[in-house]
């Protein structure tokens, strides 16, 4: 197949690249700079797009979008992270809505920050959203394709949770910590934290581009972990000491009360009811499992 892709330079869509063209597919990077072979130039901020090069594609895999845990959330960077997901959305989608031969599929990015924080309540991809700002912000990401859905084409949104890679992510910005023997818990650890292996997250997308799949997808394996036994089970697998606490005071110190709050201590226990139900077989369904690969 003929495979379009935003964000192909980021964690997850450096990896679906590779996997794509293992495969046989042909890859065609949706960037911003001045376009080479296989390539397709945008600017979500002018709100321009090189549609003719899309004509005739077989699918659009959408990564693309300011990071959420890369800066401090100020208002302004707020506004980033919320306009990034919807203007780039709203103008994909309208141009794969205005194409002649439109694509079979159109895979957005979403985020399992669309439940909220939850505690200990299971939630699958039929559960109400949240109320805080990530809730409204992915909500306003997966509305904002309704162009491309409207008019005829399948759309699926993958709501992604923590995916686990030593390329990237929180599992990146933990190891060092917990390779010192200094690695901890995030308050009581009581939180659920919903992961994927990078390998699980890559096959999920392929999986859904191969089927009929469409609406809300939860890319999570189906067994999250309290963050508590997140933390007791990477310290094992690194062989290190997992005795105390990180101090919430150094989080907040370094990401700011508002995004602490958001990534490491909202308690979502979610489950992909979708793609099991679709026969998708998870690579790894425990955390143990995942980390002893990818470590």
């Amino acid at each position: 197949m003929d495979i379009a892709i935003t964000g192909s330079s980021g964690l997850i869509g450096t990896a679906l690249t590779s996997a794509l063209r293992a495969r046989g597919d042909r890859v065609i990077r949706v960037v911003r700079r001045a376009p080479g072979t296989d390539e397709v130039q945008w600017d979500i901020d002018a709100g321009t797009i090189d549609a003719a090069g899309l004509e005739g594609i077989d699918g659009v895999v959408h990564l693309a979008g300011e990071g959420i845990g890369e800066k401090k959330w100020t208002p302004e960077q707020k506004r980033k992270v919320k306009e990034s997901r919807t203007k780039g959305t709203a103008l994909l989608s309208e141009a794969l809505a205005g194409l002649d031969k439109k694509p079979e599929a159109f895979i957005s990015g979403s985020a399992i920050g669309y439940y909220g924080n939850r505690g200990d309540e299971v939630l699958i991809e039929s559960s109400m959203p949240g109320n805080d700002f990530l809730s409204e912000v992915v909500t306003a990401w997966e509305d904002a394709a309704d162009p491309a859905r409207e008019a005829g084409i399948r759309v699926a949104h993958i709501r992604t949770g923590i995916v686990l890679s030593t390329e990237g992510g929180a599992l990146k910005e933990q190891l060092p910590f917990f390779k010192l023997g200094i690695g901890g818990r995030f308050g009581d650890g009581s939180q659920y934290w919903s992961w994927v292996s990078i390998t699980d997250q890559v096959n999920a997308i392929l999986h859904i581009l191969d089927t009929d799949i469409s609406g809300p997808v939860n890319v999570t394996a189906p067994n999250p972990t309290t963050n508590a036994e997140f933390t007791t089970t990477l310290g094992k697998a690194l062989s290190r000491p997992t005795l105390f606490p990180t101090p919430r005071f150094a989080v907040n110190l370094r990401l700011g009360a508002e995004l602490a709050e958001a990534l490491l201590f909202t308690s979502a226990r979610v489950l992909p009811d979708v793609l099991q139900k679709s026969g998708f077989t998870f690579t790894h369904e425990t955390l143990g499992e995942a980390l002893e690969d990818i470590l």
